[in-house]
């Protein structure tokens, strides 16, 4: 009975950390689609600057651009998020196997084209940052704790 109840808790730990995770991370789109060019996003800014222009700070003609892209980007990012954590929060909550999976193949898709883009772009520390250190944590280690709880 107690190992139910280990497995009920550590299930629950993971299902809402996916939840709320991707509740902060939709806000992250939020604020990056009005507000994304910032002092906060300089240093990324910085170095996307230095691989494509070879200075630190995007040319003035490219600016605008730049800005107007990151509200596209930002919003997708919101979409993407909002959607998984209302995935999270209902039918992964209820173990159900086609939720735990349209997870894995939707970021699967994105994961490998996101980084084959920007190694193939030499963005290595895009791909260091967003896939390392926010996918791993945020969305890899739920589908691996929780794996096992899906099968009937």
């Amino acid at each position: 009975m107690e190992a139910v109840n280990h497995n009920s808790r550590k299930f629950l730990f993971w299902q809402k950390w996916l939840y709320y995770t991707s509740l902060l991370f939709a806000l992250f789109g939020l604020v990056l689609a009005f507000f994304g060019n910032n002092a906060i996003f300089r240093p990324y800014h910085r170095m996307l600057a230095q691989l494509f222009y070879n200075q630190n700070m995007f040319p003035d003609s490219t600016q605008t651009f730049y800005t107007f892209i990151l509200g596209p980007m930002g919003a997708t990012i919101f979409v993407c998020y909002f959607l998984l954590a209302c995935i999270a929060q209902y039918p992964f909550r209820k173990k159900e196997r086609w939720a735990r999976n349209a997870i894995v193949a939707g970021f699967g898709i994105w994961y490998f084209t996101d980084a084959l883009v920007s190694i193939y772009y030499g963005a290595y520390f895009h791909t260091f940052v967003i896939h390392l250190l926010v996918s791993v944590p945020q969305k890899a280690l739920p589908i691996i704790f929780t794996w096992n709880e899906f099968k009937k």
